[in-house]
Order: C-alpha cells, then structure tokens, then sequence
C-alpha cells in the first residue's frame, strides 16, 4: 500500500533528475527519523521501500517474552501476541513484527516526514543543478526571457531560470520579454534557495566562444586567440596567430566572402570587430594593434609597461577613437598601457642656453655647471632651485628669468 508521503512526492521522482536508489535511500531514512520521532531509538528497526511500486514496509526485532513478562514494548513482545503471526514462536527467540505506521504514527509525525522528504529532494535536486551547470560554464545557451527587471533579467532555459545582470548585458541592446537570447554561462553561484546561474553577454569570452563555434580551425586549435579586448557594443579587437605556415589565421576568422565574420558580428548587433595578426615583436604587434591608425615613433619609458605613442597631428582624434575606445582596446590587448601623443608637442624643439642671449656676466657658465642645457629646464627648475647653485645670488637669480621670460614672450609674440 503507498503511504501518502510517498504519494505526495512521487512526482518529484518522474520530473526531477533523482535516481531511484538515492530516492530509496532518501525514503528509509525519512521513514527511519518517523520511527526515532516516535520510539526514541531505531536499531532494531528497519525500512524497505519499492520505488516502483511506491510501498514502504517497517520492520521491527523483537525479543518473545512471557506474556506478563513484557518491560519493553519497543523491543519485546508478549509470547501470544507473536504466535497470532509465528504460531511456531518461543519465548528467548526473536521475531520479526511488522508496524502498521498508518495506525502506529500520528497526523503530526507524517507531516514531519512529508516535509522532511520534500526538503531532501530539493537539496539533492539543488546539488545536482549546481553541478549541472558548473560542468556547463563558458558553454554558450539560448534561453526566452521571461521578466525584465531593472537590475536584471530571466531566462528559461532547459525548463531551467538563469539570470544576466546589468553589468553583463551590452548597453545598447535592448532586451524584451519573449525575446530568444544567446549568451555564454558565466558563473554559478550556491545561494540560500535554487543556485543562481550567472549568463552574459559583455565578456570577453562570449566572444572567444563564438569566434570557436563559428571558425572551425580555433575550435581545432589550427588557430589561436592570443588575446581578445572588447568594449561591449561599440568595438572588439582580437589577435589570432598560428603555427601552420599554410594557414592565414586572419582570413581563417573572416572566411569565404566574409560569412565567418558576418555571422558573429551580426550575433553581436554589428558590433565592429578588428582581427589583427599575432606578433611577437612588441613595436610590430602595437602598431597592428592601433589600427586603423599607426603611430609615427614608439617611446617606451622606463619603469612599467607604458609606451608614447606619436601620431601626426591630423590623426591623433582617430588614434584615440570614440570616447578612446580605440587607445583603450590596444593597451588592453597589448597589457601596454598606450599614451598618444601629438607630433607637433612631441617634436617641438627645445631652447639651448646657448641660444639665449642677455644673461648677465658668468651666469651661463654658473648654469651649465648646475646640469642646466636649456631654457624649459631652468623655468621649469624655478628660483628656489637657482639659489642653491654656486655664486648664484637673489638678484642673479631673479634677472635670469626674466630673461627667459621675456625670450619666450617674444617668441610668442612672433
């Protein structure tokens, strides 16, 4: 006979991933806590449950005594009362009894075992979902949405909920209820209730697993991505290299006709995409990097991965790009952090001492002997700085920058 507690959660077994074994050995212990919940202790008990039929037997040992004998109703048994099953029982055997827990177990005790059960299950079925999904990340899926909340929204996918943040959506794409959405799996994450299920489709490897599903020699490995950079919406830098002297990586990306390239930019809302060829010489694969533009001269300054970058003054808006998306997107694709700089500041020409004229008597040697070679060097150093020089006083100090001053003025001026 199904007991009703079995009845109510019988469902859960044909919907839910649960095996029947965890499922049997989830009712026995249940049945096992009823039992301790009403006698106090359970060693001589024992529970069989057929998953297929749904019936629950509850066994208990018990010793024969005399009839007027019995101390222990939970472990003895009076002689008459066993022979009415064993007719062949003696006092000094054990018997096996069975309890009818339909007329045994009180309404309270059931109910806590209803709960207790469906409590488990959806433990086990929680676990298994988180495991489910953790082996499922960075997989891309197509789910429906089915809210839009300001923070977030939800999709159903594989009769499963799953959420994107605002911080993962791309800011001008616009998301409705019933839309389908591709996006990649992005992180699960234990909570108090269901796990949470993390999708995007900002990140950088939303784009990386496209680029693998839609160019079968990355997918291969024929073709590596060696770095990808992106700004969500707006544009995608990615450098691809390989090691098969046959194979164009960048044309490989793009494919016949541009279909390759076509298809991912199009999943992207036609977000631009520039596929640059790996190098390995850093000037090459920064230049490559800053396109459309290149650079007239490199400067690498010391102490860190900071590099100038000298365009011509013409070019130096588009070197920056929309809201310097484009210096941006290079640095992070090169781990170079890129500052542009326009040719005229760059190269303009410096002011020799020499070339200055009116200095009083012995204050240009005075200056060179202080490591001054030009003019900006000394405005820049300021009185302060000239007074600890040698034989350098107040008024010497004073009229040197005037001098200076007024050079500049007049240069200006002209």
């Amino acid at each position: 006979m199904k007991h009703e507690v079995a009845d109510a959660v019988s469902y859960l077994l044909k919907e839910k991933s649960v095996d029947k074994e965890t499922f049997q050995e989830i009712m026995e212990s249940v049945f096992l806590a009823m039992v301790k919940r009403k006698y106090g202790e359970v060693d001589n008990f024992s529970v069989i449950f057929n998953p297929d039929k749904g019936d629950i037997e509850i066994q208990c040992m018990k010793m024969v005594v005399a009839d007027d004998e019995v101390t222990n109703p939970v472990a003895e048994i009076a002689l008459t009362e066993a022979q009415l099953d064993d007719p062949e029982a003696q006092v000094g055997e054990e018997t096996m009894v069975m309890v009818d827990y339909d007329r045994e177990f009180g309404r309270r005790i059931v109910l806590a075992a209803k709960q207790m059960l469906i409590q488990r299950l959806r433990e086990i079925e929680k676990e298994t979902l988180f495991r489910e999904f953790s082996q499922r990340i960075g997989e891309i899926v197509i789910g429906d949405i089915h809210q839009v909340n300001r923070n977030d929204i939800r999709l159903n996918i594989d009769k499963t909920e799953v959420v994107m943040p605002r911080n993962e959506m791309v800011h001008s794409e616009r998301y409705r209820r019933g839309d389908h959405v591709k996006a990649i799996i992005l992180d699960v994450r234990r909570t108090s209730r269901d796990p949470e299920i993390v999708v995007s489709r900002r990140s950088v490897d939303f784009v990386r697993r496209l680029f693998e599903l839609e160019v079968p020699e990355i997918y291969d490995g024929i073709v590596e991505i060696k770095a990808i950079a992106r700004e969500a919406g707006e544009r995608t830098k990615i450098a691809v290299d390989t090691n098969d002297k046959r194979i164009d990586p960048v044309g490989a990306c793009v494919g016949m006709k541009g279909v390759r390239i076509q298809a991912i930019v199009k999943e992207l809302n036609h977000e631009k995409i520039d596929i640059i060829l790996y190098e390995r010489d850093r000037d090459k694969f920064i230049r490559r990097a800053l396109a459309p533009v290149i650079p007239l001269e490199l400067v690498y300054l010391e102490g860190g991965n900071k590099v100038l970058a000298v365009f011509s003054d013409e070019q130096i808006g588009q070197a920056f790009g929309r809201r310097g998306i484009n210096i941006k997107l290079a640095s992070h694709l090169t781990n170079y952090s890129i500052e542009p700089v326009r040719a005229s500041d760059y190269y303009q020409e410096e002011l020799s001492l020499d070339d200055v004229e009116g200095f009083p008597e012995g204050a240009l040697e005075l200056l060179r002997g202080g490591g001054y070679r030009t003019a900006e060097e000394v405005i820049t150093a300021g009185r302060d700085a000239l007074l600890k020089l040698e034989s350098i006083d107040e008024g010497m100090a004073d009229t040197i920058l005037e001098v200076l001053g007024n050079y500049f003025e007049e240069t200006e001026e002209a």
